[in-house]
């Protein structure tokens, strides 16, 4: 069965007709890793999204598999520890998504700032051994402030100091979603979007034991029988909470909006990724990427208490981005009317949790006290001059002491750890934590479903190594990387796709680029009016394989025209529109209503409503 609109009715009446042991609500990245674990587990697994998968935080990330350096500014050594640990295995079993791109933080003397040229040494050099990447072609450097310049010479020179590089990783967060929505589908999941949960059922001793939904696109309402239920709804977890009167305490999240903007490489160009305080003495930091020939920069972090489903991005936003970059990159000039697309995400914090612990812990990790940083800087400097010894760095590391005098932290200083709380009637809620996390919170979620159903059931659930549980088009050693996407390239040049837009396919679709390349039989070798043969067989296999519905669904979340590709977005926005609606049979009314819709969003995302 394909994983398609078409195949949808099929699953919807599985749903209504199955007994299953767990139930997934929310198709993010949390809940599609659950799903995954849960599915490959043996466990009879659904999950439901109201919306498209990915379509609200996971498809609105910064768009990296990071370590979180920033972590060490605060010598937040657990979460640093976890993130980087983890994004090795993310880069493991999702190899065509995450990508190794060095990035490099520059250092001013000026007030404020994270890091000077010592301190960042000793932050990298600690990265690098939670990493596992010393002595690797990924160890960190420095450079010198005209090293720098030559690299980045747009760059502000003023209080310039130098610079570090260190590992990083690009992402791309929709794509990680869909695949383990997809691999949890072929393992025997009975996943659907577009249906909402509106209550909640429960036995005769007040336990959970089904959800009550709404098909948003026939609007039928029905109930789906579940031994378990986990809420990974990412900022809408106490909104979903709030329908279960029986849960009894829930979790208070803290909801905070990051938003991104997106220029093309002539207004902007870095080489690489770089990671700058924003020289406003305000203690944020903020990326500035180069992506398939733009660049992109962000992110804002101010709380939110607005539309959750449709956050806007504001001028406030604006203004504190253009001042941010255009402090660092004064011969730029950017300005509104240069922004090409643009993209705005909420960040499900939890209020009362700012640990690195990933089933629950609460401890309050705040700045590094003054006695503690001494202390390290005094160490350091006597093991450079071999007065003391690699374990005595090591040690004055694991010592180091923090300080709790902030009664109330900054919305950039909600540490993003996650949280796992089972409610009075057995309602499990997995929040928090950050798209490189994902697969460690799903196994810890597991762990807790398999000695639930054990218990509570008699039901045994088999073990599995989620660290080497690879994702659909992960299917390949990702130790080999590049001479598989070469070979995958390959393939789809010798069908007569040009070399560029062949390795676009592999880039995107990995091992499953052999799939897709199988669709130019079903278009008879001919492109869609409008399209590229690429192109047409890569929204026909999105519409059969990947469940897109809309074109909003294949632009935004399945590529990435909309965000990264507006110079030819206006060329193939209708020709695509024409191919879903012969694809899926739409008629002329329902085309110009998807038409329309995807003109909206586009707009949105050119910001017009601030350019008018």
């Amino acid at each position: 069965m394909t994983f398609s609109q078409k195949n949808r009715s099929e699953v919807i009446n599985e749903l209504k007709n199955t007994q299953l042991d767990l139930l997934v609500i929310g198709g993010g990245i949390t809940g599609a890793g659950v799903a995954l674990q849960s599915a490959a587990s043996g466990i009879k697994t659904g999950l439901i999204e109201m919306q498209d998968f990915a379509e609200g935080t996971s498809s609105r990330s910064t768009k990296l598999v990071h370590g979180g350096i920033r972590y060490l500014k605060n010598f937040d050594v657990g979460v640093v520890a976890d993130t980087v640990t983890e994004r090795a295995v993310v880069q493991g079993i999702a190899p065509h998504i995450p990508r190794p791109f060095p990035m490099i933080l520059p250092i001013y003397n000026e007030p404020g700032q994270t890091f000077d040229m010592f301190s960042v040494k000793i932050a990298m050099d600690l990265y690098d051994r939670l990493a596992g990447v010393e002595g690797s072609q990924y160890a960190n450097y420095t450079i010198s402030r005209d090293e720098l310049l030559q690299r980045e010479p747009g760059i502000r020179s003023e209080n310039l100091e130098g610079a570090g590089v260190y590992l990083d990783f690009v992402n791309n967060d929709s794509r990680l979603v869909i695949e383990n929505i997809k691999e949890a589908d072929e393992l025997g999941g009975l996943i659907a979007s577009h249906v909402q949960a509106i209550g909640v059922t429960h036995d005769d001793n007040d336990q959970i034991n089904g959800v009550i939904v709404k098909d948003n696109l026939t609007g039928e309402e029905f109930t789906i029988k579940t031994k378990l239920v986990i809420n990974t709804t990412g900022p809408w977890v106490d909104k979903l909470l709030g329908l279960d009167k029986k849960n009894g305490q829930g979790v208070e999240l803290r909801p905070t909006k990051g938003v991104h903007l997106v220029v093309d490489e002539s207004v902007l160009k870095v080489p690489q990724p770089t990671y700058s305080d924003t020289g406003m003495d305000d203690g944020r930091m903020f990326f500035v990427v180069p992506r398939e020939g733009k660049t992109y920069f962000g992110t804002t972090d101010t709380d939110f208490t607005g539309d959750y489903k449709h956050p806007m991005v504001e001028q406030p936003d604006v203004d504190y981005l253009l001042k941010a970059v255009n402090n660092r990159f004064p011969d730029a000039n950017i300005t509104l009317d240069d922004v090409e697309a643009s993209w705005v995400g909420l960040r499900p914090l939890i209020s009362n949790n700012s640990s690195s612990d990933y089933n629950g812990g609460t401890s309050n990790v705040g700045k590094v006290s003054d006695a503690s940083f001494d202390n390290l800087i005094k160490v350091v400097d006597e093991y450079e001059n071999k007065k003391a010894s690699r374990s005595d760095v090591e040690r004055s590391i694991s010592d180091l002491q923090t300080a709790h005098g902030e009664a109330e932290l900054k919305p950039s200083q909600v540490s993003r750890g996650s949280q796992l709380d089972v409610g009075d009637d057995g309602l499990i809620t997995l929040s928090g934590g950050k798209i490189t996390d994902y697969r460690k919170m799903a196994a810890g979620a597991l762990a807790l479903i398999r000695k639930t159903l054990k218990e509570k059931f008699n039901q045994t659930v088999k073990e599995i190594d989620s660290k080497k549980l690879q994702v659909s088009g992960g299917h390949f050693d990702p130790t080999n990387v590049e001479d598989t996407i070469t070979f995958y390239t390959k393939i789809g040049i010798d069908k007569g796709i040009p070399a560029e837009d062949a390795k676009y396919l592999a880039n995107r679709y990995g091992s499953n680029t052999g799939r897709v390349i199988s669709y130019i039989t079903e278009v008879n070798g001919q492109a869609a009016p409008g399209l590229s043969l690429a192109e047409t067989i890569s929204l026909h296999y999105s519409i059969n394989e990947e469940i897109v519905i809309t074109p909003v669904d294949y632009l935004l979340r399945r590529t990435n025209h909309i965000l990264f590709h507006s110079d030819t977005l206006d060329s193939i926005k209708e020709p695509v529109v024409n191919e879903m609606a012969k694809i899926l049979g739409w008629d002329n009314a329902e085309k110009e209503a998807q038409l329309a819709n995807l003109n909206q969003v586009i707009a949105e995302s050119r910001l017009e409503h601030l350019k008018k």
